[in-house]
This record gives C-alpha cells, sequence and structure tokens, in this order.
C-alpha cells in the first residue's frame, strides 16, 4: 500500500473528479452571472427610460412661468427619491439617480437634480455622444463607478437627461460573486473528500485482489478472489478471474497427468529398445545384432509415432497446430487408405465395405486428414474380432461431408463411451495408448468440423465424422 496520500489512485481520481466538477460548476455560474448581470442591466435601462419619458412629459406640459423650475425640480427629486442612495468610500451617502434639463432659451444655468459636482458630470454628459432614448454608460471624473445615461431632446432645442448609477448593480455582482466562491470552494473540499473515500473503497478491493494474486503461486492454484454480493465491474472481474483460475489450475492438472502419462508409457519402450539392443550386443554374431538394430529402429519409429501424435494432439488442441489447407477429395483419400489396409483386414477375415459419394471435395490438411482416417482404420484392425464386418460411408448432406465408419463388434465399452475423445482413455483390453480418438477429434475441430460416436443398428461401433464442403477462404 502506497504510504503517501499524493501516489494513491484514489487521491488522483478524488482530484481529478473534484477538478472536473469545479470547472462545471464554474462555467456553469459563468453562465448565470451574465444572464444576471444582463437581467440587471436591462431593468435598470427599462426604468430609466420610462423615467426620462415621463420627466421630458412634464418638462414639456409645464408652463413656462416662473412656477416652472420648482415644479420640474420637485418631480424629479422624487423620481430620484425611487433609488435609494448609496454608500460611497468614506462611508458618506452618494446619490445614485441625477437629473439634468438644458434649454439655452430660458435657462442659463442648467436645471439640475443630483450629486453636488454637477460641473463633472455636465461636462462628461457634453463631452459624451449620447444618442436620444438609448441608455448609454458614462464615465464621470471623480467617481469610481460609471453611470447609465438616457437623453430625451425636445424640438424646441431643451434636452432631459436622466443619469443611474452601476454602483448597486456592481455591488449586487460582487456579493453574488464572493458568495460562489465560498460556496463554490466548500463544495471543492468537500467533492474531493467524498470522491477520495469512495474511491479509496472501491480500491480497497482491487487492493485485496492483487494481495490474493501475490498470494498465488504455480504450486498451489487452490487460491481464489473474495466476491462481492455486488454485481458491479469489480465483482465480475473477480468471477471471471476465478473462472480462469478454474481453467487454469484444471489445465495444470492435466499437463501433469499428460506428462506422467507420457513418461510412463515412454518408460517401457525405452527400456525395451535398450534391452534390445544390449541382447545384441552380448551376442555378437552379424545375424543377431542387424536384427536387434532393426527391431530397434521399429521400436523407436513407434515411439516417435506415439510424441508426434502427442505434440499434434496438444497444438490442437491449443489452437496452434499449422495447417496446410488445399481442396482435397475426401472420397479419394479414404478409398485410397481402405485399399491399404483391405489386405491387412483380409487376413482377419474382416470384410471393409465402402459406400462412398464420388468427388466430395473439402479444403483440408492432406497428412492430418490422412492421419485421421488411418486412425480408424486401424482402431477397426486391432480392435474388431475375426469375421467383422466394417462399412464406410460418405454423403454430402446440407454443405457438410459426413462419413460414418460403423462395424458390427462389441461397440464402445459404456464406461468410455462419454470419454472416448478425452487423451489416454481407452478400454481395459484396448493394447493403444488412447491417443488414436483424441487426434481424431482435435483434428476435426481445428478443420471446423464435429465428431461424435453412437451404437451402429447392429451394436457395434459407430463414429460419424461432419466437416464442411466448400473452398476454405484464408482470413
Amino acid at each position: 500500500m502506497p504510504k503517501r496520500l499524493c501516489t494513491t489512485a484514489a487521491w488522483r481520481i478524488s482530484i481529478w473528479t473534484a477538478t472536473a466538477f469545479a470547472i462545471g460548476t464554474a462555467i456553469a455560474f459563468s453562465i448565470v452571472y451574465l444572464l444576471v448581470a444582463q437581467s440587471i442591466r436591462q431593468r435598470s435601462d427599462a426604468w430609466l427610460i420610462g423615467e426620462a419619458d415621463t420627466l421630458a412629459q412634464v418638462a414639456e406640459d409645464t408652463p413656462r412661468d416662473s412656477l416652472y423650475d420648482r415644479i420640474v425640480e420637485e418631480v424629479a427629486e422624487l423620481a430620484t427619491q425611487e433609488i435609494p442612495d448609496e454608500p460611497g468610500a468614506n462611508g458618506k451617502h452618494q446619490n445614485s439617480v441625477f437629473f439634468l434639463e438644458t434649454d439655452p432659451k430660458m435657462h442659463e444655468i442648467p436645471l439640475w437634480v443630483g450629486p453636488n459636482s454637477k460641473e463633472a458630470f455636465l461636462q462628461a454628459i457634453q463631452t459624451a455622444n449620447l444618442n436620444p432614448g438609448i441608455p448609454q454608460s458614462i464615465r464621470i471624473q471623480g467617481w469610481k463607478q460609471s453611470f447609465r445615461v438616457v437623453a430625451r431632446v425636445h424640438h424646441d432645442g431643451s434636452a432631459v437627461y436622466l443619469g443611474l448609477s452601476d454602483r448597486g448593480a456592481r455591488h449586487l455582482l460582487h456579493k453574488l460573486i464572493r458568495s460562489f466562491l465560498a460556496v463554490w470552494g466548500g463544495m471543492f473540499v468537500l467533492g474531493c473528500v467524498i470522491s477520495y473515500f469512495s474511491a479509496r473503497r472501491t480500491l480497497l478491493r482491487v487492493e485485496r485482489i492483487t494481495e490474493a494474486v501475490a498470494r498465488m503461486g504455480s504450486e498451489d492454484l487452490k487460491e481464489r478472489l473474495p466476491e462481492s454480493k455486488n454485481s458491479d465491474e469489480i465483482a465480475r472481474l473477480s468471477e471471471t478471474f476465478n473462472h480462469m483460475l478454474d481453467r487454469i489450475q484444471s489445465s495444470v492438472s492435466q499437463l501433469r497427468a499428460v506428462t506422467d502419462s507420457v513418461a510412463h508409457d515412454l518408460k517401457s519402450p525405452v527400456t525395451s529398445i535398450r534391452g534390445t539392443l544390449e541382447s545384441a550386443v552380448c551376442d555378437g554374431t552379424t545375424d543377431r545384432l542387424q536384427e536387434s538394430v532393426g527391431e530397434a529402429i521399429e521400436g523407436l519409429d513407434r515411439l516417435l509415432l506415439r510424441l508426434n501424435t502427442t505434440l499434434d494432439l496438444a497444438e490442437a488442441e491449443a489452437g496452434a497446430l499449422r495447417l496446410d489447407r488445399k481442396p482435397l477429395d475426401l472420397s479419394e483419400v479414404t478409398r485410397q487408405l481402405a485399399e491399404i489396409y483391405r489386405p491387412a483386414m483380409a487376413e482377419h477375415n474382416q470384410r471393409l465395405i465402402l459406400d462412398l459419394e464420388s468427388k466430395v471435395v473439402i479444403d483440408a490438411d492432406a497428412s492430418l486428414m490422412e492421419r485421421v482416417v488411418s486412425n480408424l482404420l486401424e482402431n477397426e484392425l486391432i480392435h474388431l474380432s475375426n469375421e467383422s464386418e466394417i462399412l464406410i460411408r460418405l454423403r454430402t448432406e446440407h454443405g457438410a461431408a459426413e462419413l460414418t465408419i460403423q462395424d458390427n463388434g462389441s461397440g464402445f465399452p459404456l464406461e468410455i463411451r462419454e470419454r472416448a475423445f478425452e487423451r489416454f482413455v481407452k478400454g481395459k483390453q484396448s493394447p493403444g495408448h488412447g491417443l488414436g480418438l483424441a487426434f481424431v477429434d482435435a483434428v476435426i475441430q481445428v478443420h471446423g468440423g464435429s465428431v461424435k460416436i453412437g451404437v451402429a443398428p447392429s451394436g457395434g461401433a459407430l463414429i460419424t465424422m461432419f466437416l464442411p464442403v466448400g473452398v476454405f477462404q484464408p482470413a
């Protein structure tokens, strides 16, 4: 287990998760912030436009007498009082709204309602290029915040200006930002903590799997991973790993059994060959020496055939058998091999009957298919008694070549019928080594076919092979 927190996967997962959440939250807040700022600006602009229209209408409808300035000024003051004053930097309240009316024909001094520093406002308005009826932002000297100003110009040349400070809106937005940063920081920390403990709890299960795998060795494959009642990915990983360990244990057990069987089976022929050669050396005659060498060569050939069959069987079961696929006339191959075995069967008074459909072409490795048919014919020759009958039939059914070999013998013993295709499985009276049918099954499966064992109508053995017909297309 890592000693430092920053080196754990749980820490990295929590940091990345919390960071992604924080970025997403910040983006969402930015969008909300822009929408709120836009809404505040639209509300203030709507208020400005409405109040400016009202004040302009009052100025236009009020008679131009000695009471004009007083009436308009009082109405303007009422409008400015609708927005509360704002505290300034020195703690004093500052006006948020100002009103200005200019009429060169009647007033040399503009009518003003607002902060005392009206000269700065007048100068800013005169220098600003304001479009009538459209709120615009202007900067006032001595004021940190800008003012939104809307102008109304009459046909006689007089103009009404109404301005609203942005300070209140900015203060609200800044307060919103500060609140968000506080909440955002707390959520980030809380998210890190929750993500860390959640990830750590999950990764502890992975840690237990790692420790269990580390305890496993080639000598002891009984160790299994802890399985959870949950059906999540880690539980399925543990279950799959345990299934894999079951297969590995089974394969290792089979390998040990095969190794022991091969070692046991090789011991006898090697001992026999060695004894034959020692006997020839001790005898000293040329004829005896030649005879013994010939027997030794035959024994070595049988031993080599057994080893090759074992190796080919292992490669076929592992899916690593190299195939030299070519179009092969299965009927012709069967016929030729049957003619080769016919004389030997005739010596045992065994009758061989062929019922072969012509031109049954499959894509297969010729040498392997010849060994398959030879194994089956060899089994019939060895295991059948005299006066037996063997029928070999070849047909094409539903896009597959069906090759059957049946006899009228005693058939397969019941105790091995279900396990006849396993290695080293043979009958008690069988002189073979239990590799022939296992080799047949492995080769047929590598070629994409299948083989099965049954009982012939006469009660004898029945072996049926199915192989796909057609041209093989390599990948």
